[in-house]
Parts: structure tokens; sequence; C-alpha cells
């Protein structure tokens, strides 16, 4: 029954903090710090596919219409609005994707309980959403250009305390695109990744699976599943109503707590150094 439950929690976690804007990266390296564990971030690999998979089929299902209008434009093997559109996203994949295949030793570094990195980013975090809620003139589409510049920021937010929908949604919203846009486009270009990233732990042979994990794995997957079709839909309505400084708030309040505690455990470890 524990290791139930435990999915569950960890399928709402994953579910809320794919879309809400707080850096889900960021929330786990905190845990990890102060429960002075890494147990948190050892769960098993078949579950975090399953979790990444939950959230990727809830984005789906949300936007089902305009999937179903992208992969109908796309079987018509034309230069149309569904072909552009997919091209746009995967534009914005590029730079996530390099610097993921290229930097991963190096990424990993910054994944070590470094609670003030978590803090300053979670500062930046709290700018962009501060300064997106006050954007002006915010009607225009998607361009190539913009894919690109939203893709960059999805890179950034591969650092732990940056949000990703946070980042890209913000970066969307500066640009002058309509928020409801940029809320979709957030979203839909992440789902090619998420698979991308479940295919690579497949095939890379370290999933293991037993039928004893059959029922965590389903409980998890569903309460991943539903609590982000609910996220993903709040979210949409938080962006079309301006309502992204709560989260900056937020992130400014936990930021200050963060980096306090963070020197201050600084400070105790030069003290016990130096006697």
């Amino acid at each position: 029954m524990g290791e139930i439950i435990e999915a569950v929690i960890l399928g709402i976690i994953q579910g809320l903090t794919e879309f809400l804007p707080v850096s889900s990266s960021g929330h786990l390296e905190l845990a990890k710090f102060f429960l002075n564990s890494d147990d948190v971030a050892k769960q098993s690999m078949l579950m975090t596919v399953m979790l990444h998979g939950a959230t990727a089929l809830s984005t789906i299902i949300v936007f089902r219409r305009e999937v179903i209008e992208i992969l109908k434009g796309l079987f018509q093997f034309k230069w149309n609005e569904q072909t552009i559109f997919s091209l746009k996203i995967i534009i914005s994949m590029i730079p996530a994707a390099l610097i993921g295949l290229l930097f991963e030793d190096t990424l990993e570094t910054f994944f070590d309980k470094k609670i003030i990195l978590v803090g300053m980013m979670l500062i930046i975090t709290g700018l962009l959403l501060f300064l997106a809620d006050r954007a002006k003139n915010t009607s225009k589409n998607v361009s190539f250009v913009n894919a690109l510049i939203i893709g960059l920021s999805q890179a950034v937010a591969i650092l732990p305390g940056i949000s990703r929908s946070g980042a890209t949604i913000s970066t969307s919203v500066l640009l002058g695109i309509d928020r409801e846009k940029a809320a979709k486009f957030s979203f839909l270009m992440v789902v090619p990744l998420i698979f991308g990233k479940m295919a690579k732990d497949i095939l890379s042979g370290e999933i293991t699976y037993s039928s004893e994990v059959l029922i965590p794995l389903t409980a998890g997957f569903f309460a991943a599943f539903f609590t982000g079709l609910l996220a993903c839909t709040w979210m949409i309505q938080l962006v079309k109503n301006s309502k992204l400084s709560y989260f900056a708030f937020y992130c400014f309040v936990l930021a200050i707590i963060v980096i306090l505690f963070g020197f201050d455990i600084f400070k105790l470890s030069w003290l016990y150094a130096s006697e």
C-alpha cells in the first residue's frame, strides 16, 4: 500500500509541475537537500517514463483538436498551415535537444543539492513571470524566429530552478505573442521532446520491469494523467487572465528562503572547516 501511495504522490507532483511555472527540477533539488537524501531522485526509471508519458498524453488530450488538425495537414503533404506549425515546433526543440545531448555530463553537475543556484534561478523565473503578466500588445502569431527564441528559453530551463513552462510562456508573451497561443505552443512543443526522452530511456536497456510494480505504475500514471489534465487547462486560463504574478511571488519568497538558508549552511561549513 505504501508503494501505491508514493506512486500517487509522485504522479500528482509530476502532473502539477509539468504545467505550473514553479520548476519541478528546482523543487526536486530542494527536496533532496532538506531531506538530506537522494532517495527522492532514485525513483525507478520505468516510473519516470510512465509519469512523463502520462503528462504528455494529458497534453495531447487537452489539445486534441490542434493535434488532429496538425496530423491531417501533415498527411496532405503540402506547404500548409499545419506543416508550418510543425516546422516551428521542430525548430523550438533544437536548442534543448542539442544541449541535452552535447552537455549531458556537465548538466548533471548542477543537480547536486546546489540550493543557492536553485534560489537564484527561481528569482529569474519569478522575474520572467512578473514581466510577462505586464506585457502589452500580445496579439502576434508565433514566427519561425520566435520559435527559435522560445526554444532557447526552453534550453535554459534545463537548469534547476528555471521553470520550463514559465520560461517558454513568458518569453512568448514578452515577444508579443497572443497569450493563449503562447500557452498552447509551450505545451505542444515539449511533447515531442518527452516522447524522444522516453524512447531514449527505453532503448538504453536500463529499464527493468516486474509484475510487482504494475499496480504502483498504473496508480502513478493515472494520478499524473488526471492531475495533468487539470493543471494544463488551469494554466491556460491563468495565462489568458494575466495571473502569472501569483506564481512569481511564490518563486520570489521561496528563492529568498532558499538563498538565506543556503548561505547559513555555507557559513556553518566554513566554521567547522576552520576548527
